[in-house]
C-alpha cells in the first residue's frame, strides 16, 4: 500500500536482516495528497464547464440525481444533495421553469410531490456527458504512453476512492 503523507507505511516493525529475510520490498512513493486534490478538482471544474446556460453544479447535481433516482419525492432529494429544503424547493423551481424536471402529486398525500425529469432533462444530461467526454478524451491525447498506462492502472482506485470518503455518507 503506497504511503500517504503524515501516515506511516506500517506498524510491524522493520525485518532483521537474517540468513532467512526476505529482501525488502521497495516503497511505494509517498501520495502528495494535496496535489492530488488540486488535480482532481481543476479536471472537475473543467469537466464541468459547459455552454448550457443557467445550469450551476448544484442544478447539474440535482438534474442528474432525479434521472437516476427515477420520480424521487423533495425531501428525498434535498437528503441526496445534502441541501436544505427551501434550498431545493428554489432549485427544482428553476428546473422546472427550464423545462428540465416536471413535479406530479403524490396520489393519497396532499402534502407531498414527487420529481422526474423531462425529454428535455434527459436531452441536456446526454449532451453534457457527451461533451465532457469529447472534452476528457482530447485532454488524454496529450499525455504519453507511460502516462496514459499509469492513469489506467490508476482507474480502479480513483473508481474507489470516487464511491465513498470516511466520515460521508454514501453517495446516491
Amino acid at each position: 500500500m503506497p504511503a500517504v503523507a503524515g501516515r506511516s507505511e506500517s506498524s510491524q516493525p522493520p525485518a532483521t536482516g537474517g540468513p532467512s529475510a526476505a529482501p525488502p520490498e521497495p516503497a511505494a512513493p509517498p501520495i502528495d495528497v494535496a496535489r492530488l486534490r488540486v488535480a482532481i478538482a481543476r479536471l472537475s471544474r473543467r469537466l464541468r464547464k459547459h455552454e448550457l446556460a443557467g445550469l450551476t453544479p448544484t442544478k447539474l447535481s440535482a438534474l442528474a440525481t432525479v434521472w437516476q433516482a427515477g420520480p424521487v419525492r423533495l425531501g428525498d432529494l434535498a437528503a441526496a444533495e445534502r441541501i436544505a429544503p427551501s434550498t431545493l424547493t428554489r432549485l427544482v423551481s428553476a428546473l422546472e421553469e427550464s423545462g428540465y424536471v416536471e413535479r406530479c402529486a403524490v396520489p393519497g398525500d396532499a402534502r407531498a410531490s414527487t420529481v422526474s425529469i423531462t425529454p428535455r432533462g434527459r436531452d441536456v444530461l446526454e449532451r453534457i456527458k457527451r461533451e465532457s467526454t469529447v472534452l476528457l478524451n482530447a485532454s488524454l491525447l496529450t499525455l504519453t504512453e507511460d502516462q496514459l498506462a499509469a492513469l489506467a492502472t490508476a482507474l480502479p482506485a480513483l473508481e474507489q476512492l470516487a464511491e465513498a470518503i470516511p466520515g460521508e455518507p454514501a453517495d446516491r
